[in-house]
């Protein structure tokens, strides 16, 4: 059984503040399943969006982790990442943003591997 979204947003947040990094809630999705998006803000007006990652990845032994994939391989424009996350919460109104902010780009994810 996977973690509650709200459980995971608010334990991810601890963990990127806990680094130094600051991250918020932009949009509050269903507390128990909603998916989960995460804008990195690089704060030079560009950003990189991370989404769920496909079901084709995961690992049957660990079912609860949540795993995400970019949208692209290089940051994008921030105005097209918002664009983005628009039309996801257009497809599915359950659906949670946290935006997080570092220059470095640390993001504290698990990705899908290639």
């Amino acid at each position: 059984m996977r973690l509650k979204s709200s459980i995971w947003v608010a334990a991810y947040l601890r963990r990127c503040q806990s680094e130094g990094v600051f991250g918020a809630v932009c949009r509050r999705g269903a507390d128990e399943a909603g998916a989960v998006f995460v804008k990195l803000a690089f704060l030079d007006g560009n950003a990189m969006l991370y989404g769920p990652a496909p079901q084709a990845v995961y690992d049957d032994s660990r079912p609860i982790e949540r795993v995400f994939a970019p949208s692209s391989a290089e940051p994008i424009a921030e105005q097209a990442v918002d664009e983005r996350l628009e039309r996801e919460v257009r497809f599915d109104p359950d659906a949670w943003i946290v935006e997080i902010e570092d220059k470095a780009g640390r993001h504290f994810l698990d990705l899908a591997s290639k």
